[in-house]
């Protein structure tokens, strides 16, 4: 009996507890993968006209209905189209005598809500905020409740419309957010409002309802569940409206990105000396300052923005995502080195902000507007359901009033009133509050009051992604120039992932509307273009500066401090040693000091005695978080060294030449070159009596293909053709080397036909038809271009051929363009293979041209060589949906060679050794 009483007691504890909580009942899913149907009906559109079910929460258009409509579509049916909604539920018997509110998280767009026939309440228009409606007196206790919704895809407020429906993203309908009741005691907490400094100063504001006096007993515990300290208390009177209650709290760990410490407040609501309500909500300690003309500042520390923009999305379900979306979406941002996200453009799921507490990032949390913006009476209304809604997470640092042009400036005092932080507000793209916002300026964009000018700097919006163009093409000079100027706070590049969504009426694939949608670091799925590795290590907070390893490395490197709250001691760093072919590795240890944030040091690496035997030095960094921060590769072997191994001294095959018809004939074994007299140029290989298809090269770009007379020697073993230098008419040479190894090698001495010039190298021909995969020696996997060289790692790399398009399909890396520092390639074709290698570092290969979709843009400006298969000394950047190349900083202008009136002894060299025979041959 002593055992069943304390069971008895115990749970009886557990209930009246259970009893003081707010009770959540979820009447829809709380994501999209794990909706409930409710009965519904479409009134145009696809499945139109008759009684089905959906899943809520769901955007309908993605579940079938309706028509698909992106922001700058001519929307036929634009007015007329509505989803009907009904639902049956039941309330806890548990809840008799509560308070019960329907919630909901978001609906697209106006939405009229009905429980047993009767409105909840007046029509909500606005379709991002969170709302609820007090049905208590509409409920049936003891039954079943019919809830009947109907939401209206395109606002009956002209200036909702203008806000979130005329838009430069996907327009969809449908109650997208989860759908829930809520039940609370007759007596309770409502409306709680934090404010945690870093100094431990605590503040809570909220609303006592149904108490006329009583007392609060407040509790702050850490994130460890240990609680700081004991409970203070506040009484109240009936008097008060919103009730404050606080206190100084000593020893806490500040939030930020780098450390994302993480506490929570539990007060209870004490009325006629009973606890009747209990409420908790996690928070952070963290002071924001913006200090005019100067920065922004966190936990009294300048901190610069390495953001990006984001859409709440997912191809299958549009709007509706989850909260395994939002974890995934913040790692991949922390992947990247960034330290913030941008809301665009719009509040996103609460879940997403949750994540961005505990895992770190600075959010700018945003009230809808594109281009227009709400009218003043519903903007009052949907900015206090923002900023109730998202007002207690640490990672809002910023609130965003519109964007571009969205801003109804009468709302602006209405943030500092409604929040109790005063969190400092900016306008996207527009001057405001001393922070100069605008997108997509010119690298060198300097006057008025932006670089020259005296407000702080940090665009909304820049390095407009749009298929391989913008984001990490052109960051660098971006990020260096921002790092260094002192008014400069960042920015947030557009934006994070494609928006391709799933066309159920198109045999299912996958529509970003043409270039609009196609803005992306990340594909639809998350599939990661070559930008993600160039930002993740443009944007790594420990920054190495540029360091040749030679016979005399000391296994010192030197690095950069650009955290803003971590010493690098903080940090943890490995390095490997490889051989490449045989994957044999070393390894050892890494000695790190103190090297506090804005401080430059330097690592040591203590080296093995024979470091210099192996091919390539990777250093890894690691966060204090554990997760790597970036891993860089320094080549240790050089490729002449690879030459001297790779290519056979002697060799048994008999060279023979015959000049026939103006074209010299070489033999070697069962292989036959043709190299034309007069240009010089290799116009056909045979091997064993089947016909290789690479010619027509070498073809100098952008310079004179006119190599003079050729004749021919024999030197040795081996046989020369080659052309004579003359400093007026023929100042290109070009010479071919035949071994009886059977390897060939050219050289080709030139002067680049202008002083600025997009391309330097040689061309030649290959039918892309018969490519089939290549694998090479050099940085990789990722294409490069002038403006967007990082990211890459050396290695030996596989690439099987592909046509992808970036940002139309998402096979990743793309085959096609430029790679960098190539030793060797083999071409594995659907024939007969062959390899090329070269003695010349820093040397790129171009792989065909890649076929981006035209567009009303053309700012990306592709430049590419003649010709299929290229190796070149200089290549082009690319632009943006917005921007040339050139205006993305220096690495996007032209490359720039001067020729010295034709000196001979300052040509540009190209040498490259050929082996047609098929055998795989590696060092």
């Amino acid at each position: 009996m002593k055992y069943i009483s304390l069971i008895v007691f115990s749970l009886l504890i557990c209930h009246t507890a259970f009893l003081q909580q707010t009770e959540k009942l979820y009447l829809s899913g709380k994501g999209k993968d794990d909706g409930i149907k409710w009965d519904f009906f479409c009134t145009a559109g696809m499945n139109a006209g008759k009684w089905s079910t959906i899943s809520v929460p769901s955007c309908w258009e993605l579940q079938g209905f309706g028509k698909y409509d992106y922001g700058f579509a001519k929307d036929s049916i634009r007015g007329k189209e509505s989803g009907l909604y009904k639902y049956k539920f039941s309330v806890p018997s548990g809840w008799r005598g509560k308070k019960i509110n329907i919630v909901f998280e978001g609906s697209m767009t106006d939405t009229e809500v009905k429980i047993n026939g009767k409105l909840a309440g007046e029509k909500h228009q606005g379709a991002f905020y969170a709302f609820k409606y007090d049905i208590t007196d509409l409920l049936n206790q003891s039954g079943e409740n019919l809830l009947e919704v109907k939401v209206d895809k395109h606002s009956a407020n002209a200036s909702v419309n203008e806000a979130e429906r005329k838009a430069d993203f996907w327009i969809f309908g449908g109650i997208f957010r989860p759908v829930f009741l809520e039940a609370l005691p007759v007596q309770f907490l409502d409306e709680l409002a934090i404010d945690a400094k870093a100094n431990g100063l605590l503040q809570a504001n909220l609303k006592v309802n149904g108490a006329k006096d009583g007392q609060l007993n407040a509790r702050v515990y850490a994130g460890n569940g240990k609680q700081l300290l004991s409970s203070f208390t506040q009484s109240f009177a009936s008097s008060q409206s919103t009730i404050s209650i606080g206190k100084k709290i000593a020893g806490v760990k500040n939030w930020s990105p780098e450390f994302p410490e993480l506490y929570f407040l539990e007060i209870d609501l004490i009325a006629g000396g009973k606890k009747v309500h209990t409420i908790r909500q996690r928070f952070g300690f963290r002071t924001v300052e913006l200090k005019q003309r100067d920065g922004i500042y966190v936990n009294g520390v300048k901190v610069k923005m390495k953001g990006v923009n984001r859409h709440s999305f997912w191809p299958t379900s549009g709007r509706t995502t989850s909260k395994e979306i939002s974890i995934k979406d913040v790692l991949l941002m922390k992947e990247m080195n960034m330290n913030a996200v941008r809301m665009a453009h719009y509040p996103p799921d609460d879940h997403f902000l949750d994540v961005c507490d505990s895992l770190g990032l600075f959010v700018m949390d945003e009230l809808a507007g594109w281009h227009g913006n709400y009218d003043t009476p519903t903007g009052t209304k949907l900015l206090r359901e923002m900023i109730s809604h998202d007002q207690n997470h640490p990672s809002i640092i910023f609130w965003a009033n519109g964007n571009e042009g969205g801003h109804n400036f009468d709302l602006d005092k209405f943030f500092t009133e409604f929040d109790l932080q005063k969190r400092p507000v900016v306008h996207p793209w527009q001057l405001f509050n001393g922070v100069e916002t605008q997108h997509y300026r010119e690298y060198n964009y300097g006057i008025g009051s932006y670089d020259n000018g005296r407000e702080i700097v940090m665009p909304t919006e820049f390095l407009h992604g749009q298929f391989d163009g913008g984001h990490g093409a052109g960051l660098e000079d971006y990020w260096e120039s921002m790092w260094h100027r002192p008014r400069a706070a960042g920015g947030f590049l557009w934006d994070f992932a494609d928006q391709g969504i799933v066309r159920r009426d198109l045999k299912d694939s996958i529509d970003t509307d043409k270039h609009r949608g196609a803005d992306g670091i990340v594909g639809p799925y998350h599939e990661k273009e070559g930008s993600f590795f160039a930002i993740k290590e443009i944007w790594s907070p420990v920054y190495i500066f540029p360091k040749e390893i030679t016979s005399g490395f000391d296994g010192k490197i030197e690095l950069e401090n650009r955290f803003h709250f971590t010493n690098i001691n903080q940090c943890k760093f490995s390095f490997v040693l490889k051989k490449l072919l045989s994957g044999q590795s070393g390894t050892g240890t890494v000695i790190v000091s103190s090297i506090k944030p804005l401080e430059k040091g330097a690592l040591q690496i203590k080296l093995p005695a024979d470091w210099k035997d192996f091919d390539v030095l990777y250093l890894t960094a690691k966060g204090a978080d554990g997760r790597e921060i970036f891993t860089w590769s320094f080549p240790i072997i050089q490729p002449q060294m690879v030459i001297n191994r790779m290519i056979p001294k002697t060799g048994s095959e008999k060279l023979s030449v015959e000049l026939r018809d103006s074209v010299y004939h070489v033999s070697s074994g069962e292989m036959q070159v043709a190299i034309h007299e007069r240009t010089g140029l290799l116009t056909k290989v045979t091997v064993k009596g089947k016909d290789l298809p690479f010619n027509n090269g070498p073809v100098i770009q952008q310079g004179i293909n006119n190599f003079g007379k050729f004749s021919f020697r024999q030197q040795g073993d081996t046989l020369v053709i080659e052309s004579a230098f003359d400093r007026k008419l023929h100042y290109n040479t070009l010479q071919w080397t035949f071994y009886p190894s059977g390897w060939i090698k050219m050289k080709v001495n030139y002067f680049p036909a202008e002083y600025f010039t997009d391309l330097v190298g040689v061309n030649f021909s290959f039918p892309e038809s018969q490519m089939r995969s290549v694998d090479y020696m050099g940085k990789g996997p990722y294409r490069v271009w002038k403006n967007r060289m990082k990211g890459n790692q050396f290695g030996i790399w596989n690439k099987t051929y592909n046509g992808t398009e970036t940002g139309e399909t998402w096979i990743y890396p793309e085959f096609k363009g430029y790679h960098a520092n190539m030793y060797w390639c083999r071409f594995n074709t659907s024939g007969q293979s062959f390899t090329v290698a070269t003695e010349d570092e820093d040397l790129f290969f171009r792989l065909f041209t890649p076929a981006f979709k035209d567009d009303a843009w053309h700012n990306y400006m592709l430049v590419f060589p003649e010709g299929d298969i290229s190796f070149m000394q200089g290549i082009a950047g690319i632009g943006t949906k917005t921007q040339r190349r050139e205006t993305t900083g220096p690495m996007g202008m032209k490359n720039i060679f001067y020729d010295y009136e034709k000196d001979p002894t300052r040509y540009k060299t190209i040498t490259l050794y050929f082996n047609f025979s098929g055998n795989e041959t590696r060092y």
